[in-house]
C-alpha cells in the first residue's frame, strides 16, 4: 500500500479510505459522567432520629479501634519501654482523645503514694524523699508543724521553771565554788610565802608584802640581794602555781557548760519525747518516718537552743510556705506530690509547657540580705512528679523545641527516677550553692502526641525512641463510609452538639454533615474522622441558627457554617480568579490552540485549598530527543515534577520511535508560574501539550485536564480533584458557562468526586461537564475533537488521526536529522 511521504501538507490533507480502514479508532472519547457520580448523598434511612438530641452520645473513640487496643496494651504491660506514641492528623484533637481514653483505665488503677521531702540532718544539703501512703503527707506535714509550735511553747516554760532554775543555780555555784577554794589556797599559800596575788587591768600579778602591804618596786629594790633572791624565789614558785590554777580554770568553764548541756538535755528531753511520741502515733506503720522522727528526736535535743529564743527574734518572716533560714525550718515537711482531696484512682497528667523545670521539677531561691538562699521546703514538683504511678500526656512537638528536655525525659526513663536538674549547669552559668534532693523513682507511663511526620523523623534520627516508646497508637484519619460508618459519624455529631452545648442538628443538617465529611476525606467512600473540623462546623451551624431565632440547626444552617468558612479564607482565591478574568492571567476559555492545554494545579494556604487553571504549553522542533523542562532549568520545578517530565520522553519513545532515535527537541512550561512546582499531576497536560505541538493538533481551551502518567500512557490518579474541578468551573461560570467546558480527571478519581451544590446542578443542566479518562489516547480524542488512533494489522496509525499525526511529524523530524548528520560527516571527511 503506498503511503504519502511525510509531510506537513500532507497531514492537513483528507486521509485516504485505505489508510483509515489500516488502523483502528482507538479508545472513544468517554461521555460525560452523570450527577449521580459526582456527589453522593447521604443515607440515614437505617437511623431513626428526628433530631440529635434523639441520639445518644458515641464514647470513647468512635472508629478507633487499633488506637484503642495499643493504648489499651501500653497501659498493661508494666515493663520498662512500653510507653506509647499517639500519632495523627494534627486537627484530629488526638491529645483529648487519648486523655479521655486514658481517664477509663487510670480510674481503675491504684492511687499513688504522696511524696515528701524532710531536711537530713547529717547532710542538710541532700533532703531526703519519702513515700508515704496516699493522701497522708499532708498529715505527715501537720503533725511535724503542731509538734514544732508546742515546743515553741512548752520548752521554753520548762527552762523558766522553778526546778531547772535551782539546779542551773547550783551548778553554776558549784563551779564558782571550786574556782573560789582554789584561788583562797594559793592566796593563802603566798601569804605565808610573804607574797600577795593582785588583780591588774591586764591580769593577775605576783607581788611581795610586807606588813601586809605590796612593797613597791623602790623600797624592794634596797633590800638586801639574799633577801631579794629569796623573795624572788617566793614570787617564781606562786607565780607557777597561780598559772597552773589560771589554766584549770577553762576546765571548771567546760565542766559547768557540760553539766548546764546536760542538764539542758535532761529538762528538754522529757518535752521532746512526749511531743515526738504524741507526732509519731498516726505513723507507727511507716519505718522511713518513724526512723525520720527519730532522727528529729535527736537534733531537738541537741539544739534546744533554738526555742529559746528571744520572743520576736524570728520575726514575722515570709509565709511559711516561702519561708528560707528559719532556724526551724529543718523540722519541717515539704509535700511534693499528694492526691489528698483529688479523685480515685491513678492521675493522668497533660503536661502543655514541657521544660526542663516543669517536667523534672525545680528548686526555688530566695534573695536574703543580698544573697539568694534556699532549703529542702522550696523544692517543686514537676510533671513527672505528679504524674507518678499515673500517666502523663506530652505533646511531642513542644517537648522536643523545649532546649534538654527531650534528653532528660529520656535519661529519667532510662534510670527509672526523676533527678530534679539545675538549668544553668548546662548552659555553663554561674548559679549560688543549691541542693541536690534524693532522686524519686519514676513509675509513670509516658504518652507522646504528635503528627506522623514527626515521629517517623525522631525514629530516623534518635534510636532510643524505639527503645522507650514500644507502642504506637496511630489515629485513623477516615472511616469506610458504610450505613454503619453513616450512623457512626451522626452519633459523633450528635456527642459534639450535646459536649459543646451547640444547638441540636435535624435529620437534614445531620446528611449534610456526614457529606462534608466524605468532602472532607476527599472520597466518596471515606468519612473523616477529624472530630476537630466537625466541631467547627455543628458550633458554626448552631450559632447561625440562634442567630435566625431557630432552635434546631437545619441544612441551611449547616450549609451556611460551610460558606462562611470558605469566605473567610478566600481572599487569595479571589485575588487568583480576577487576574485570570481581567486577563492577567492568561487561561483561554473558548477556542482551540496547538501546543497549549489547560492544566489544573492545588493552592494550600494553611486551611485553604483551590483549585488554579494554569496553562501548559509546548514548543517542538527536530533534535536529539531531549525534552526541555523549563521549571527544572530555572530550578523552579520540584524532583516529582522533573520525574514526571522524564516520563514522557518514556512514553514518547515507546510508543513512536520503538525502532529508531527519538529525534525531538521540545520545551514545555507552566506559563506565568512563578513559584516553584511539585507534583505530578499535571504530567497528562504536559504530554497532552506535547502530542498537540507535535502533530500540529489543536487541543480545546473550553475544557482542562488533571492527572498523572506513566510510560504506558495510562492516567493515574490526582489529589485534590474536587478542588480542581470547583476552581475551572468558577471561572468557566464567571465568563458564562457555554454548555461544551469542562473538566478531564482520571477515571481513577471518580470515586473521590464529593462537589459542591452548584458544579453538580450545572453537570445536570448540560452547562458543564465532567469527563473521566483512563488512558492518555481517551483525553486526546476529547481535547483534539478526532480519534487518537490504534495501530492496524499493519502496524501504522490511521492517517489524520491524532497518533497518526504525531508519528509522521517524528518520522519527519527523524529524516530531518538523518540528512543533517550525513552532510556533517561528508564535510568532516
Amino acid at each position: 500500500m503506498a503511503r504519502r511521504p511525510p509531510g506537513r501538507a500532507a497531514l492537513d490533507s483528507p486521509a485516504p479510505a485505505a489508510m483509515v480502514a489500516a488502523g483502528g479508532a482507538g479508545p472513544a472519547p468517554p461521555g460525560p459522567l452523570p450527577p449521580a457520580r459526582l456527589h453522593r448523598a447521604a443515607d440515614l434511612s437505617a437511623l431513626p432520629f428526628a433530631t440529635t438530641a434523639d441520639l445518644d452520645p458515641l464514647p470513647g473513640l468512635p472508629g478507633q479501634d487499633r488506637v484503642r487496643e495499643a493504648i489499651g496494651l501500653g497501659t498493661s504491660i508494666g515493663a520498662r519501654g512500653f510507653n506509647i506514641f499517639a500519632i495523627g492528623q494534627s486537627g484530629a484533637r488526638i491529645g483529648d482523645a487519648v486523655r479521655s481514653l486514658l481517664a477509663v483505665t487510670a480510674r481503675a488503677g491504684p492511687a499513688p503514694p504522696d511524696w515528701v521531702y524532710v531536711n537530713n540532718f547529717a547532710a542538710p544539703h541532700r533532703p531526703r524523699a519519702l513515700s508515704v501512703p496516699s493522701g497522708r503527707g499532708p498529715a505527715l506535714e501537720a503533725a511535724l508543724a503542731e509538734m514544732i509550735d508546742e515546743l515553741r511553747a512548752a520548752l521554753p516554760a520548762m527552762f523558766e521553771g522553778e526546778d531547772y532554775q535551782r539546779r542551773r543555780s547550783a551548778i553554776d555555784s558549784s563551779l564558782h565554788g571550786e574556782a573560789e577554794a582554789a584561788f583562797s589556797a594559793l592566796a593563802e599559800k603566798a601569804a605565808a610565802e610573804g607574797v600577795a596575788i593582785i588583780r591588774t587591768p591586764m591580769g593577775f600579778a605576783v607581788a611581795p608584802l610586807k606588813d601586809g602591804k605590796v612593797v613597791p618596786p623602790e623600797d624592794f629594790a634596797s633590800w638586801p640581794e639574799d633577801r631579794q633572791d629569796e623573795m624572788r624565789g617566793h614570787v617564781e614558785r606562786i607565780e607557777k602555781e597561780l598559772e597552773q590554777t589560771l589554766r584549770a580554770i577553762p576546765r571548771f568553764e567546760k565542766k559547768r557548760r557540760d553539766d548546764v548541756r546536760a542538764l539542758d538535755r535532761e529538762t528538754a528531753k522529757f518535752v521532746i519525747d512526749q511531743a515526738v511520741d504524741d507526732a509519731a502515733k498516726p505513723f507507727g506503720d511507716l519505718p522511713e518516718v518513724l526512723a525520720h522522727l527519730e532522727a528529729v528526736r535527736a537534733d531537738l535535743v541537741e539544739n534546744v537552743q533554738l526555742f529559746l529564743e528571744q520572743p520576736g527574734q524570728d520575726g514575722p518572716g515570709p509565709p511559711p510556705g516561702l519561708r528560707a533560714g528559719s532556724p526551724l525550718d529543718r523540722y519541717a515537711v515539704n509535700v511534693l506530690v499528694t492526691r489528698n482531696g483529688a479523685a480515685d484512682g491513678a492521675p493522668v497528667v497533660e503536661e502543655l509547657h514541657p521544660t526542663l523545670a516543669n517536667l523534672l521539677g525545680r528548686i526555688e531561691h530566695l534573695p536574703v540580705q543580698g544573697a539568694l538562699v534556699t532549703n529542702f521546703r522550696m523544692i517543686r514538683a514537676g510533671a513527672l512528679h505528679r504524674a507518678n504511678g499515673g500517666t502523663i500526656v506530652i505533646d511531642a512537638r513542644a517537648l522536643l523545641t523545649e532546649p534538654f528536655s527531650w534528653e532528660a525525659l529520656k535519661r529519667a526513663l532510662v534510670q527509672g527516677r526523676i533527678a530534679i536538674e539545675d538549668l544553668a549547669r548546662f548552659v555553663g552559668i554561674a548559679q549560688t550553692v543549691s541542693l541536690e534532693p534524693d532522686p524519686i523513682p519514676l513509675d509513670a507511663k509516658v504518652v507522646l502526641v504528635g503528627e506522623r511526620f514527626l515521629y517517623y523523623l525522631l525514629a530516623a534520627f534518635d534510636p532510643d525512641l524505639a527503645r522507650h516508646f514500644k507502642v504506637v497508637a496511630d489515629f485513623d484519619d477516615e472511616a469506610p463510609r458504610t450505613p454503619d460508618g453513616e450512623a457512626m459519624l451522626a452519633r459523633i455529631v450528635a456527642t459534639i452538639a450535646q459536649a459543646e452545648g451547640a444547638r441540636p442538628l435535624d435529620r437534614a443538617a445531620v446528611a449534610g454533615a456526614v457529606e462534608h465529611a466524605a468532602r472532607l476525606a476527599g472520597d466518596q467512600d471515606r468519612l473523616t474522622l477529624l472530630v476537630e473540623d466537625l466541631r467547627d462546623l455543628v458550633v458554626e451551624a448552631g450559632h447561625w441558627a440562634g442567630a435566625a431565632g431557630r432552635g434546631t440547626a437545619t441544612r441551611a444552617d449547616l450549609d451556611r457554617a460551610i460558606e462562611e468558612q470558605r469566605r473567610r479564607l478566600e481572599r487569595p482565591q479571589l485575588l487568583t480568579k480576577e487576574a485570570i478574568l481581567r486577563g492577567i492571567a492568561l487561561i483561554d476559555t473558548t477556542g482551540a490552540r496547538v501546543g497549549q492545554v489547560n492544566g489544573l494545579s492545588v493552592v494550600g494556604l494553611g486551611n485553604l485549598a483551590f483549585g488554579r487553571p494554569m496553562r501548559i504549553t509546548a514548543r517542538v522542533r527536530p533534535g536529539s530527543g531531549q525534552i526541555l523542562d523549563i521549571e527544572r532549568e530555572v530550578e523552579l520545578g520540584g524532583p516529582i515534577h522533573s520525574k514526571g517530565v522524564m516520563i514522557l520522553s518514556g512514553f514518547l519513545a515507546g510508543r513512536y520511535a520503538a525502532g529508531r532515535a527519538l529525534s525531538l527537541q521540545a520545551s514545555l512550561v507552566f506559563e506565568q508560574s512563578y513559584g516553584e512546582v511539585e507534583g505530578d499531576s499535571a504530567s497528562a497536560a504536559e504530554l497532552l501539550a506535547l502530542l498537540s505541538a507535535i502533530g500540529d493538533v489543536p487541543l480545546r481551551q473550553d475544557l482542562a485536564i488533571t492527572g498523572s502518567v506513566n510510560q504506558h500512557g495510562d492516567i493515574q490518579p490526582i489529589g485534590g480533584v474536587n478542588e480542581k474541578i470547583e476552581g475551572f468551573f468558577e471561572i468557566c461560570a464567571a465568563r458564562g458557562l457555554t454548555g461544551t467546558q469542562g473538566v478531564i480527571v482520571p477515571a481513577s478519581n471518580v470515586q473521590h468526586l464529593m462537589l459542591r451544590a452548584e458544579v453538580v446542578e450545572a453537570c445536570a443542566a448540560g452547562r458543564f461537564a465532567v469527563h473521566a479518562v483512563a488512558g492518555i489516547d481517551e483525553a486526546a480524542a476529547l481535547l483534539a475533537g478526532r480519534e487518537a488512533g490504534a495501530r492496524g494489522v499493519d502496524g501504522k496509525y490511521p492517517y489524520g488521526s491524532v497518533n497518526g499525526r504525531v508519528e509522521a511529524t517524528l518520522a519527519r523530524f527523524a529524516a530531518l536529522r538523518r540528512r543533517r548528520l550525513g552532510r556533517a560527516a561528508e564535510e568532516e571527511e
